[in-house]
């Protein structure tokens, strides 16, 4: 077993990103390592945590073996979603939006997070729910297709197959409509070509 080195008692790392079972598998992980003889930076590149983050679940590991490598949940966060339920509500999304009762195919993040507050009674702000879907489920944002909601291309290719050529047959051929031009009403000869007062000859007044 290794010796803790000196700075372990002052240096307090923050809490890695992930589920509870997620942080006790990385945490048992590291101990593993530890045991097998691997340095203490060289496990904490590895699990992707700092050097304290290591040495503190070393000696949770020392008084209450695995029990002190469980994970707490943070207070006033709600729990997380089991490897269990992240299945389940993969399942869930994988058959539509519709299926789950809402209008369109579209999922959003609102709508996600009314999902798992109904199934699972757990509740998740948009960004957990997107946090949830990055990391958790491997999703990622997708651009959803503008289309209007009442566009039904069945019908529309079935308008150009039988009506469009009817409307091609009903102009009678090698005429095109055409715009009215614009006539040019010819300018009156008595009247001043400008617009506005007329100006003074100033040579004839001088």
């Amino acid at each position: 077993m290794h010796t803790s080195p000196m700075w372990s008692t002052t240096v307090v790392g923050m809490r890695p990103s992930g589920t509870s079972e997620q942080l006790e598998t990385r945490r048992r992980r590291a101990v593993a390592l530890l045991h097998a003889g691997t340095s203490y930076r060289e496990v904490a590149r590895q699990v992707g945590v700092s050097p304290s983050s290591v040495v503190r679940w070393e000696q949770a590991y020392r008084r209450d073996k695995r029990k002190g490598l469980r994970a707490r949940p943070i207070p006033g966060r709600p729990c997380r979603l089991s490897s269990v339920q992240q299945g389940q509500l993969k399942a869930v999304l994988l058959r539509g939006a519709g299926a789950a009762g809402y209008a369109t195919e579209l999922w959003t993040l609102k709508r996600i997070g009314q999902v798992i507050r109904k199934r699972f009674g757990v509740r998740y702000s948009p960004v957990g729910v997107w946090a949830l879907l990055r990391r958790g489920l491997g999703w990622s944002w997708q651009k959803p297709e503008r289309r209007a909601l009442q566009r039904d291309e069945a019908a529309i290719a079935q308008w150009k197959r039988d009506e469009w050529p009817r409307i091609k047959k009903r102009r009678a051929p090698g005429r095109t409509s055409r715009l009215p031009r614009r006539k040019r009403v010819p300018a009156d000869p008595e009247r001043p070509q400008n617009v506005g007062a007329r100006r003074t000859d100033t040579a004839t007044s001088a």
